[in-house]
């Protein structure tokens, strides 16, 4: 499988990509008209399509390399093994995701992965966690000797990542970064290790990888290994965003656009069911759950507040998935989950796709 993943990366370049490529270097220079350059890049790139790639991310190769490995690792163990750590056997979504997992649709629709969820470690004496709200409380680890400070590792590397992106932001908005980092205490950043599974069926609609949506946080940090990503670009049409050597891709989330008012898109993706074994390992970058969502004060006019009320960060993001997962959509319909959320029909955020 990794040296599927290698030719599919040598075969491209950074001069294929139909996206922007970003160079992060002048953030880490320490130089203010670097980081202004970048930050413009970033502006603008959030302005249209709402995704893009990033090189010289500061990431070593090393540490993706070994993030792929323990995914691997993990997924290819026994499916006994794999279900001892069900995310249904917490409060918190954390753990193992099984394929039969996807959606209250299934056998409907069809998303073929698996995978494992982590998040932001917060402690077991935690309100939230005593409280049973979900996403957030301790992680739980596989007995696969240093799996979890490999795969710990990667997440502390890519949550700062977030971080710099988050000040790059902010700063082209125009607001202080403590503005945005004060709602970042305990969140609800998760780390996702997905396995995209071999099988011959075909790629319809109904049958994908993972179907069409945005993203429920402030930006996503995508690590992938293989084709099968699709964005819908500044024209709202579909593109392919394949894995490109040394690059991250990054999408804006929905609490991105609000929080600009509308100025940053919060971008529609799917993976196409290419048939195929397939890793990818998204970082969701999140708020805190109790964080209320608003455009930030200098973009609050009577059209932005209309278009986005308050909302707190964690129930939208549970309002958005607990249908996407069996064991949450049946506590749901049972009315066991803590708080009883109202579960909208679709994203409000969602745009959709123009025929081609």
């Amino acid at each position: 499988m990794r040296s599927e993943i290698s030719q599919d990366q040598r075969a491209l370049t950074i001069e294929d990509a139909n996206l922007p490529v970003i160079d992060l270097g002048g953030l880490f220079t320490g130089n203010p008209e670097d980081k202004a350059r970048v930050a413009a890049e970033l502006g603008d790139a959030a302005r249209t399509s709402g995704f893009f790639y990033i090189t010289n991310h500061g990431i070593p190769q090393e540490q993706v390399d070994a993030l792929f490995a323990a995914s691997k690792e993990f997924h290819e163990k026994t499916r006994s093994f794999k279900m001892k750590y069900w995310s249904g056997f917490t409060t918190h979504h954390r753990g193992y995701v099984p394929f039969e997992e996807n959606g209250s649709n299934f056998p409907k629709s069809i998303n073929f992965n698996e995978a494992w969820d982590m998040s932001y470690e917060a402690p077991e004496d935690h309100p939230d966690y005593l409280a049973k709200w979900r996403m957030t409380g301790p992680n739980i680890w596989p007995d696969i000797p240093g799996w979890q400070d490999t795969v710990s590792g990667y997440y502390d590397a890519a949550f700062n990542l977030g971080l710099r992106l988050l000040d790059a932001l902010a700063l082209e908005l125009g607001v202080e970064t403590e503005e945005l980092t004060r709602h970042i205490t305990y969140p609800t950043s998760q780390l996702r290790l997905l396995r995209y599974i071999e099988n011959d069926m075909p790629a319809t609609k109904e049958i994908v990888g993972i179907g069409a949506h945005s993203d429920f946080e402030c930006f996503t940090i995508l690590l992938t290994g293989s084709p099968g990503l699709q964005v819908m670009n500044a024209e709202d049409v579909w593109i392919e965003a394949p894995p490109l050597p040394g690059c991250f891709v990054v999408n804006i989330g929905d609490i991105f656009e609000a929080w600009s008012g509308g100025q940053f898109k919060s971008t529609q993706h799917r993976v196409i069911n290419i048939g195929k074994e397939r890793y990818s390992m998204p970082l969701f970058f999140g708020l805190d759950y109790h964080t209320v969502v608003e455009p930030l004060e200098k973009f609050r006019t009577p059209e932005t507040l209309e278009k986005y009320p308050p909302m707190k960060a964690g129930e939208h993001l549970m309002r958005m998935t607990v249908k996407s997962f069996r064991y949450m959509a049946d506590a749901y319909d049972k009315g066991e989950l803590i708080p009883d959320y109202e579960v909208p029909e679709e994203n409000p955020f969602k745009r959709e796709a123009k025929e081609t």
